[in-house]
């Protein structure tokens, strides 16, 4: 008979897995913030900035005393990350590069295949010019490429050719993010950027595939086939169910019926150990935390709405008249359940709060008011802004 986990330990399992169950001290700089990228699989980084980078708010969430220059240091100086693609751009622990090796190749594939279906002429040569200029001149970003050229309609983004070929360059692993001024990327070739150690790593795709499918279960917790094919989006769905089937049968992972938040049963796999260590966690903090829209833990949204009952969607691309919420919304959890979502933003040096929306259920009485009042204020300082600031009407009703 498969084992039930129950929502409330799953919810347990999951948050411990995703490193939010319980507060946890540490400097999250040298080898702490390597433990915790580890922990994490790799942190998503994002553009938007209307009160703190997404990275910086993933890491901050987790380590009260983490400040952006700690993973600046860690990519640029130390060498202890890179950045590159999962489902979305990433910093990723540097031992994990071997893994990528395989990604680069099946990326380049896909690329190559695309480009020569825009039928786009001469951008091999663009490729050849692109190498050339960063190999005789060193870090290299956007900027410095293409001020003469017109924009490709049919390219990605609509970008300029010279800067499709920088990230066809970086996609494909020739190219590395050796740093980034502000927030553009600054490229060099990946000798130069990645320690021999592990840019000449050799690794076998089938092992590529069982350690990377592995990693993501231990970071899970437990998972379907095809949410782990989508953890490093490095193995395809068909690879992670035929590995997930020979897992099964070799005990290296047990079936495990997981129970989502409307009571329904979903059948997920585990690692052999994880339902009496869900069983033996401890209560979750009663800290409310402020997460970024791209946590690890939201990442997967479907995901997170069967099992938080949370439907969570980014407003950004949304019409602003269409907006349920706003523009940059951020989600706010208390122990093990989403509480609401939260609408501040920076404003000069205020820390300004617009809106805070309760999930149904979920009273806001005065000790959640004083918990919320509490994680504002952690943020405030780790924002270096001023004072907290809350409009007249900023609680809601119930989203």
């Amino acid at each position: 008979m498969t084992a039930i986990l129950s929502n409330p330990r799953a919810r347990r399992l999951f948050l411990s897995r995703h490193l939010l169950l319980r507060p946890e001290g540490g400097p999250a700089r040298g080898a702490d913030l390597s433990a915790l990228l580890d922990g994490l699989g790799f942190v998503q980084v994002d553009s938007v900035n209307t009160l703190a980078r997404a990275h910086d708010l993933i890491l901050w969430s987790r380590r009260g005393r983490y400040r952006p220059e700690a993973l600046q240091r860690h990519v640029a100086r130390d060498r202890a990350a890179f950045e590159h693609w999962t489902h979305d751009a990433s910093v990723i622990p540097m031992d994990a590069y071997p893994l990528w090796r395989l990604k680069f190749a099946r990326d380049e594939a896909r690329m190559r295949a695309r480009w020569s279906a825009w039928r786009r002429e001469g951008w091999h040569a663009e490729l050849d010019a692109v190498l050339a200029h960063v190999e005789a001149h060193g870090g290299t970003s956007s900027s410095d490429l293409g001020k003469d050229e017109k924009k490709n309609s049919q390219g990605w983004w609509d970008w300029h050719p010279s800067k499709t070929a920088l990230e066809f360059l970086w996609r494909s692993g020739r190219l590395a993010v050796a740093r980034r001024e502000g927030f553009r990327k600054v490229y060099d070739l990946s000798e130069r950027v990645i320690p021999d150690e592990h840019r000449t790593a050799v690794m076998a795709e089938d092992e590529a595939l069982d350690r990377a499918l592995s990693a993501a279960l231990a970071r899970l917790g437990f998972a379907t086939h095809g949410e782990l094919a989508a953890f490093f989006d490095i193995a395809t769905p068909a690879e992670a169910k035929a590995w997930a089937a020979a897992a099964l049968a070799s005990g290296r992972a047990v079936p495990v019926e997981v129970e989502m938040a409307d009571g329904a049963l979903r059948p997920c796999l585990a690692a052999p150990g994880a339902l009496d260590e869900a069983a033996s966690l401890p209560e979750p903090s009663n800290r409310v935390r402020i997460l970024s829209p791209f946590d690890p833990a939201l990442r997967d949204r479907a995901r997170a709405e069967r099992l938080f009952g949370f439907h969570y969607r980014i407003e950004i691309f949304v019409p602003e008249a269409k907006r349920r919420y706003g523009y940059y919304v951020f989600p706010v959890f208390q122990g093990d359940r989403a509480v609401g979502r939260i609408d501040a933003k920076r404003d000069g040096e205020t820390l300004a709060v617009r809106a805070f929306w309760p999930e149904p259920g979920v009273r806001m009485g005065a000790g959640r008011i004083k918990a919320l009042e509490a994680e504002l204020e952690r943020l405030r300082r780790f924002t270096g802004l001023s004072e907290v600031a809350f409009a007249e009407d900023w609680l809601r009703a119930a989203a």
